[in-house]
């Protein structure tokens, strides 16, 4: 356990009761240091609007799956921009990585999701398209894709990022614990050129997550 030094200070006695200049600053440092140290946590809790709730590393069909389900609610602002038809865009990466006791550990495999989701006004419907490469206007048509009665539809596919493939089976062994670093987040690049001027200090728009664990290898059902 770390241990904790500390150290006593004392002042000689005043006659008057009035505290003397130096009791004064120090106890404002004291008050000031105490709410500078409540604002981070206010912060943080402004700006956790993402956490990974399952991460699960299976083998199946001679390959490396990384299956993870991803908690955020969209922030008021960001659902806006949504229903006023503008895409949002999602990015999930995983690296999965073979311990070395001699060395850093070496990087196995690693992998890929992107998902676009918009509001289609003609059909009333959700479009959720997911490739394993950058979504542009030229590879919309290649991705798969899949539609939605409802926002929390569409969003409970985008929070379940089922099946990254990351390796072949046989770059993991057996057994033991594997190093495995998952990101979330969503990328406010693609948004037209004006939203990303405007998004400049705007915390609310920063919903993204990243988790490292040493996860067992199970096997696929």
């Amino acid at each position: 356990m770390r241990s904790v030094s500390t150290t006593d200070s004392s002042t000689r006695c005043c006659k008057s009761a009035r505290p003397e200049p130096a009791r004064r600053r120090l106890l404002a440092g004291m008050l000031g240091a105490g709410l500078v140290a409540a604002l981070p946590a206010a912060a943080l809790a402004q700006q956790a609007r993402a956490e990974i709730v399952q991460m699960r590393l299976e083998s199946s069909d001679d390959a490396i799956y990384l299956s993870t389900t991803v908690r955020f609610e969209l922030p008021a602002a960001v659902a806006d921009v949504l229903d006023k038809g503008i895409a949002l865009h999602f990015v999930a990466e995983a690296e999965l990585f073979r311990e070395r006791w001699y060395w850093t550990d070496q990087r196995v495999g690693q992998a890929s999701r992107y998902m676009r989701l918009a509001y289609q006004p003609l059909m009333r419907r959700w479009r959720l398209n997911v490739s394993p490469t950058p979504i542009t206007p030229l590879t919309s048509n290649v991705t798969l894709s899949q539609h939605f009665d409802t926002l929390d539809e569409a969003l409970d596919a985008v929070r379940r990022i089922g099946r990254m493939r990351l390796a072949d089976a046989g770059d993991v062994a057996e057994g033991g614990l594997h190093p495995v670093v998952f990101r979330f987040r969503l990328d406010t690049s693609q948004l037209p050129r004006p939203f990303q001027i405007g998004l400049v200090g705007q915390s609310e728009w920063n919903v993204s997550v990243e988790r490292a664990a040493r996860l067992p290898l199970e096997t696929g059902r």
